[in-house]
């Protein structure tokens, strides 16, 4: 299984804009044959960074989400509301409850 922990700052005054656009995105990502799991997470201490905790079946299933016309297509819409680029690292996880 595959990890992956992603942190996107956005612009404050795009906040709103920024969680209507991940919620049509995620809606699409719910479809990829793969992914296990993708969550979007605001921590109260930060709440102008959108943290994405997702999970993947293995890397091939990684990859294809990475390539995938949505994904492009939300990166491509993301510059008008973030605030930086995207911190993106990848796990392999070793143990699960």
């Amino acid at each position: 299984m595959i990890a992956v922990i992603a942190k996107l700052p956005v612009r404050p005054e795009k906040k709103e804009e920024a969680l209507e656009t991940v919620q049509s995105f995620m809606s699409k990502v719910a479809e990829e044959e793969g992914c296990v799991s993708y969550t979007l997470n605001i921590n109260d201490q930060d709440p102008d960074t959108l943290v994405f905790i997702e999970h993947y079946r293995d890397m091939r299933a990684l990859g294809a989400h990475s390539e995938s016309p949505h994904f492009k297509e939300f990166m491509k819409q993301s510059k008008a509301f973030a605030a930086g680029k995207p911190e993106i690292t990848v796990y392999n996880q070793v143990a699960a409850v």
